[in-house]
């Protein structure tokens, strides 16, 4: 997906922008997980030929979702299927679900802004095939293993946007977990988390 977001998004009637958002957030967590994630972070990023998707995946990506998992009572699926129609259509890499939201994460190999043109499109079949309408937006991410940038899907406004700012492991990762866990700790109309 070489065009440029706006078009990809706008062939479905979705509008596009770079924006400021401000990303729910928890601290509700030890942050002996974030001692140890960056632990192992910085003891095998040096250790580990980082040039696949799989070794970014499997190094960089599964200890912070299983950290997650760990901590809130969520469903993690990989490579999950999702065939809306010939355009939307493919398996998510990871979608984490539970019982009040869920987001999307989409990792790559390189090329951060190809990676949100399919994360953008991923979100759209999440919004035509997710029935529940108390989820307003659908939260996404693109990873490369260790930079991340978050995006929304607005469902009444048909808009998605994409952060302005990335965030990067392990100089991040604290802020990182903080967005995932408050994405997966909203309740249904809710927009932020109360720390």
């Amino acid at each position: 997906m070489t065009n440029p977001t706006e078009e990809i998004v706008g062939e479905f009637g979705y509008s596009f922008a770079i924006e400021v958002i401000d990303l729910p957030k928890s601290t509700n967590y030890d942050l002996d997980i974030i001692e140890n994630l960056n632990h192992t972070y910085y003891t095998i990023i040096p250790k580990i030929s980082l040039t696949s998707e799989i070794a970014k995946r499997e190094f960089l990506i599964a200890p912070l979702i299983l950290e997650i998992a760990k901590l809130l009572p969520v469903k993690v699926n990989v490579e999950y299927p999702l065939d809306i129609n010939d355009q939307l259509g493919g398996a998510l890499d990871y979608l984490l679900k539970s019982s009040q939201n869920l987001i999307i994460i989409e990792a790559k190999k390189k090329d951060i802004d190809g990676g949100f043109n399919q994360l953008a499109a991923e979100l759209i079949a999440l919004d035509k095939y997710e029935e529940s309408e108390s989820i307003e937006i659908l939260y996404g991410a693109v990873t490369l293993g260790d930079i991340w940038k978050f995006g929304t899907l607005d469902r009444k406004r048909k808009h998605i946007a994409k952060t302005i700012q990335s965030q990067t492991i392990p100089r991040d990762t604290e802020e990182i977990f903080s967005i995932l866990i408050g994405i997966l700790s909203l309740k249904p109309g809710q927009s932020s988390i109360k720390r």
